[in-house]
């Protein structure tokens, strides 16, 4: 039959010399608790973040029959006067647990724990803090001369949280557009297509003729912009046909990413500007230029 010290109790403790943060008190004769009727006894408030709380200590278990803690010291932390809380009041905070120790002079610890307040649940704690019977032994320096002394910390998360839901498509069909440039050689530096819908997100497309950055007089520059605030996935294939044969121009970009800040994707150098000025090449009829895309939206990331 094995036995249970005090130190395979505890091994899911941890011990510091500070003091905790928020508060501390101290219980003197602690035996008479239960003779005196005490089974739960609340403390005054105190503050940690924004809001008042109250340390709650049970003497002889808080009564979870699951747990099975008539044995042990319960100890949990509430939030308190929670009836000056706004509806739908919540807080979010990690706290902690403490029992001195008067002959190591250092604190047992709980280990920090997560927990969500709120109207519904507005006391968390642990069940079985510590046993009654290290407790008592006074060997163990947690209680001395009947007297102990508990404390708690308790530190808020700011909710700076940031939500994102990631929308996939399942695309069989890619969305089709075209346009017909007409004057190709009177164009300015750049034509603009009219925004357009695909995927239920805005888009236009914008062409160089004489190309633009390191491309300007050598290539035709085309590139794909998104319209909107949200984070895009897609894929598209842009074409400048061939109006005299089946030789067309085209380029493909698969699984490209827009966002606000980088809205665009493309070619600087689509095709040579020669190439596309040629009458014998067929891209160029009555000065006229036919420009497709195909689009696939892929994928939404929503905030």
């Amino acid at each position: 039959m094995s036995v249970t010290t005090a130190a395979d109790e505890l091994a899911n403790m941890e011990t510091r010399e500070a003091s905790p943060a928020h508060f501390l008190i101290k219980i003197e004769s602690f035996s008479l608790l239960e003779k005196c009727g005490i089974d739960k006894y609340e403390t005054r408030e105190f503050s940690a973040g924004e809001y008042k709380w109250k340390l709650i200590i049970y003497p002889n278990g808080d009564d979870d029959k699951a747990k099975d803690c008539n044995d042990y010291i319960s100890v949990h932390v509430a939030v308190a006067n929670t009836s000056s809380l706004p509806a739908n009041w919540e807080v979010n905070a990690v706290f902690s647990i403490f029992l001195f120790n008067q002959i190591s002079a250092n604190y047992l610890s709980s280990l920090g724990m997560t927990r969500r307040f709120l109207g519904m649940k507005s006391e968390w704690g642990i069940s079985k803090f510590i046993s009654k019977k290290i407790l008592l032994d006074p060997s163990n320096g947690y209680l001395v001369n009947d007297s102990c002394v508990f404390g708690a910390e308790v530190f808020i998360i700011k909710s700076e949280t940031v939500t994102e839901c990631l929308y996939l498509k399942n695309v069989d069909i890619p969305y089709k557009r075209d346009w017909k440039i007409p004057n190709f050689s009177l164009q300015g530096h750049v034509w603009q297509s009219e925004q357009f819908t695909a995927g239920d997100q805005k888009w236009k497309i914008s062409l160089y003729p004489k190309g633009n950055g390191e491309a300007a007089g050598r290539g035709v520059s085309i590139y794909l912009y998104y319209v909107g605030s949200e984070r895009v996935k897609a894929s598209y294939t842009i074409q400048i046909k061939n109006q005299v044969s089946d030789e067309h121009k085209n380029q493909i970009r698969t699984g490209r990413w827009f966002s606000a800040s980088n809205d665009n994707w493309g070619w600087g150098t689509f095709m040579e500007i020669a190439t596309i000025n040629d009458p014998e090449k067929g891209f160029i009829v009555n000065d006229s230029c036919l420009l497709d895309i195909e689009i696939s939206v892929l994928a939404v990331a929503k905030q």
